[in-house]
């Protein structure tokens, strides 16, 4: 085997480890790519945000679906229980937001949802939402805020809305569900 022989092996070699090694990063960024979008596509549904760019930041900020999908129960939640018990009304309200939120009887977030709507969280479950959104809202611009506190905020009042005032008559958010509600939209604020 001459010289130039054993040149042109090693170039070949060569190539072939850069290509082989090119091909496995390419490899790992469509995968990476695929893995994104799957997790953005899950995100999207379980919070009702369309806008990609939030979905991207919250992503960024490791807020996954599992997550949106358990703080988006919390508004519901405290809500629901602001005059100290729950109705029928308000309970279908709250499993009807879940499960359009895509939640699925059998998960995790939907047995702690039940567990909830059986017996009353603790204020201090309130307390720690509060401080998440606010660490939250201080990574996203105004609009990105302003977006995340519509959806989760309007599902709020869809439900406080469910039980309807006294036989229908008067307002729809009873005084104490109101209060919650104002307490809750502060954390979109604070930042």
């Amino acid at each position: 085997m001459g010289q130039g022989d054993f040149l042109e092996n090693r170039r070949r070699s060569l190539e072939e480890e850069f290509f082989h090694t090119e091909s496995q990063r390419q490899l790992e960024k469509l995968q990476a790519t695929h893995k994104l979008e799957l997790s953005k596509a899950a995100l999207e549904k379980a919070s009702g945000i369309t806008n990609q760019a939030i979905l991207e930041k919250l992503l960024e900020l490791d807020v996954h679906a599992e997550t949106v999908a358990a703080l988006a129960l919390v508004p519901l939640i405290h809500v629901v229980w602001a005059d100290g018990h729950l109705d029928d009304k308000e309970r279908e309200a709250v499993l009807s937001a879940a499960q359009s939120s895509g939640l699925t009887l059998g998960t995790v977030e939907y047995d702690l949802l039940e567990r909830w709507l059986s017996r009353r969280p603790d204020r201090n479950l309130l307390a720690a939402w509060q401080g998440y959104i606010e660490g939250l809202c201080e990574q996203l611009n105004e609009e990105e805020r302003d977006s995340l506190k519509t959806q989760w905020m309007g599902q709020a009042r869809a439900v406080a809305e469910a039980s309807g005032g006294i036989l229908g008559l008067g307002s729809r958010i009873s005084k104490q569900e109101a209060q919650v509600l104002e307490e809750m939209e502060r954390a979109f604020l604070s930042s």
